[in-house]
């Protein structure tokens, strides 16, 4: 089809690369240390390139050339994002098998722990997890201070067990959890969520965090509080 496509003059680009940039469908690319239109189809002849280049190599012309394929362009954009995602931010629900006692493995290999993770879904981090993810819909919510986890032994079974497990520390991470735990709440059918903080005064920031997203959220959701001792103990 005879259309509206951008052209390049060679002669004229300096190789800057800031049209390549300005690309948002990636239709330019640099070869040879010039830009060059690798994908006909890519382009959609609005030009968001043109005023990147400082000298004036790139014009518009009417030519036949292939129809701008909006489809092709959304895929390829998914991709490259893909390829930017940290695998341990990718979201997976997690089933824990029966336990081993390390048989037949390599010397090399430990056995299977004698207490078996209950954590459900990856990422856990409040900060990494996404705000909508299937493990969501019609969870049991545990919020709780990543240093629970140490101090208060028996996590897994007590607290963690048939839930969905969100840690953080809002004295290291320096943020306000609320916003994010607000989409979270907002997004999914959450049914009930419990707090798991230790008794040192910057833990209160996850708890209030959490109260102050139930209360904008407006939802009616069952929210306990737990507060464990430096020693382990549950107050």
């Amino acid at each position: 089809m005879v259309r509206k496509i951008i052209k390049i003059d060679q002669e004229k680009c300096n190789g800057c690369g800031a049209c390549a940039e300005a690309c948002h469908e990636g239709a330019i690319a640099m070869a040879g240390g010039k830009a060059v239109l690798v994908r006909e189809d890519y382009c959609d002849g609005l030009g968001d390139c043109l005023p990147q280049c400082p000298c004036g190599a790139i014009t518009f012309e009417e030519r036949e050339a292939a129809p701008y394929d909006e489809a092709a362009v959304l895929a390829a954009k998914r991709v490259e994002e893909n390829k930017n995602v940290c695998p341990g931010m990718q979201a997976r629900m997690i089933s824990h098998g029966q336990e081993t006692e390390g048989l037949g493995k390599a010397p090399s290999v430990l056995p299977a722990a004698k207490v078996k993770s209950q954590l459900s879904q990856w990422p856990c981090q409040i900060k990494l997890a996404p705000v909508k993810a299937p493990y969501f819909q019609g969870a049991k919510l545990l919020v709780a201070a990543d240093c629970s986890a140490y101090a208060y032994g028996d996590i897994h079974n007590q607290y963690m067990k048939g839930r969905v497990t969100l840690i953080g520390c809002p004295k290291l991470d320096a943020v306000d959890y609320s916003e994010k735990i607000l989409d979270i709440i907002q997004n999914n059918d959450i049914k009930t969520i419990t707090v798991l903080r230790m008794e040192v005064p910057c833990c209160g920031g996850l708890e209030n965090a959490v109260r102050k997203a139930l209360q904008d959220s407006g939802k009616d959701i069952p929210l306990r509080v737990d507060t464990v001792s430096v020693e382990g103990n549950i107050k």
